[in-house]
């Protein structure tokens, strides 16, 4: 399950997602499919459901848009926006 961080606020802002992670100040912006991305995870979602719902939507397959999302989810962890929990760990 990924899901937006709770040390962030976020808002769209024409077409594109801006991001202020509170723990460091920094912001960030999110605009095309890593916009979408973000609507998504906006609330906890399974990673497979995600790139589901880009691959239908972009008209990409599937194995790239896991891909490419586990990348973008990636890097969104490194930089502490996003948190990441195995539902099946106690």
């Amino acid at each position: 399950m990924v899901a937006a961080a709770r040390d962030q606020v976020s808002a769209r802002v024409e077409g594109e997602f801006v991001i202020l992670n509170l723990a460091d100040e920094v912001y960030y912006g999110l605009d095309g499919v890593g916009a979408r991305v973000w609507e998504l995870i906006s609330e906890p979602r399974a990673v497979s459901e995600v790139a589901a719902a880009i691959a239908a939507e972009y008209e990409v397959d599937p194995e790239t848009a896991e891909r490419d999302l586990l990348a973008l989810l990636e890097e969104l962890a490194g930089r502490k926006l996003v948190a990441v929990h195995d539902p099946s760990a106690p």
